[in-house]
């Protein structure tokens, strides 16, 4: 799962690079496109990095009007992210990238192979969810 893991990484930040966008930055726009209002903090555990990397990837997503900031409705200094129409944009042709690199994956893979792969990744995903019991 390692090696799969890490060439897939590969493959998905130089697909990503050619369009301007990290994979880190992918990560944080598809869960924007999940539930908007999401805190820098909460996307950080999710790409499993710092909260301090996320602020400048968010700063960044933001300057390129890929995703802008409001205040939180419960008040405070958090401030949580939505996708613009230009963010959606980008993420869909990042989409895209992602598609090809998994059916180039998967081209040699029967569909029955495929559907019993699907499903069992999914019951791992599951069982390892922060929220899952232990």
């Amino acid at each position: 799962m390692y090696r799969l893991e890490r060439r897939l990484r590969a493959r998905l930040d130089e697909a990503l690079a050619r369009h301007g966008v990290t994979t880190t930055e992918y990560m944080a726009l598809s869960e924007l496109r999940m539930g908007d209002g999401v805190s820098s903090a909460e996307l950080a555990r999710i790409a499993f990095v710092t909260p301090q990397a996320m602020n400048l990837v968010v700063r960044n997503l933001e300057q390129r009007g890929l995703i802008r900031r409001d205040p939180h409705p419960d008040g405070g200094r958090v401030l949580c992210a939505r996708l613009t129409r230009k963010g959606l944009s980008a993420l869909r042709r990042c989409d895209g990238l992602l598609d090809g690199i998994e059916e180039v994956m998967l081209a040699e893979v029967d569909d029955t192979t495929r559907k019993t792969l699907v499903e069992g990744l999914t019951v791992c995903a599951r069982a390892l969810r922060p929220d899952a019991p232990s």
